[in-house]
């Protein structure tokens, strides 16, 4: 039996390993050949609507996932950190300074805040003023009061990604890229003015970043299928504003 040269074994050592682990600036190469899609879930070879459609399919067959970063609409930014499900969410927002909880439990809202954002929204209307007895407390909004139409799609999983989740215009892929360690195919509208999202390579193709057309915000998702519970507050933390709720 012919002996292989000892030099000749590490050449071929160090071509495999930097076949293996070559890298560029936004991919990891999976082979001599430097295919981006080696070794992910395949979508980054497909056409951009399809890819879309199937980001969407696997977004909504989720059971849960978390949502950050900001939304605008009709003129107002909204700073979102929410966590939902199918039955219910939780989470925080920010809009004009002022921070407030909202939480949903099947179709029951409740939101809560600061005596400061009370007494803005409400007026100072003598003592304590609405603050004193809404401070830390899980207000009801019903359903019939305008508040409840407005920031209970912030709550709902279905209602607002399928909302946020649309590109518009031709679309397009635009490039291999990464979301803090996870590769990503990023698909575009109108060349990016009509939004960008970035899909997920690994495991199912879930969005990672959305780019809202026109500045409309910034979302980053993560968490997907990690479930949680939603349950509604303690009788002694709940009370009625007794008027309609503020909206902005």
């Amino acid at each position: 039996m012919t002996a292989i040269p000892q030099g000749r074994t590490r050449r071929a050592a160090l071509v495999t390993a930097i076949c293996a682990c070559a890298v560029t600036g936004t991919a990891v190469l999976s082979g001599c050949d430097g295919d981006p899609d080696a070794g992910t879930n395949g979508v980054g070879k497909l056409p951009a609507a399809t890819i879309q459609a199937k980001t969407r399919a696997a977004a909504q067959g989720a059971p849960a996932v978390r949502l950050s970063g900001t939304v605008v609409t009709s003129g107002r930014t909204y700073q979102l950190d929410m966590r939902l499900k199918a039955d219910g969410g939780t989470g925080s927002v920010t809009s004009k300074g002022a921070t407030f909880k909202l939480l949903r439990v099947g179709k029951q809202l409740y939101l809560k805040a600061d005596a400061d954002f009370w007494n803005q929204a409400g007026g100072n209307d003598g003592g304590e003023g609405a603050g004193g007895k809404l401070n830390g407390k899980y207000v009801k909004v019903p359903q019939d009061d305008p508040a409840y139409k407005k920031f209970s799609g912030f709550t709902d999983k279905d209602v607002l990604l399928d909302g946020l989740l649309t590109l518009h215009g031709a679309l397009a892929t635009d490039g291999h890229h990464d979301d803090a360690g996870t590769p990503t195919i990023r698909i575009t509208g109108d060349k990016g003015s009509g939004g960008t999202l970035d899909v997920s390579l690994q495991g199912q193709p879930y969005p990672l970043r959305l780019v809202r057309a026109g500045g409309a915000g910034t979302l980053s998702f993560s968490d997907w299928g990690k479930d949680f519970t939603v349950a509604g507050p303690a009788k002694g933390e709940t009370v009625d504003y007794g008027r309609q709720l503020p909206t902005s």
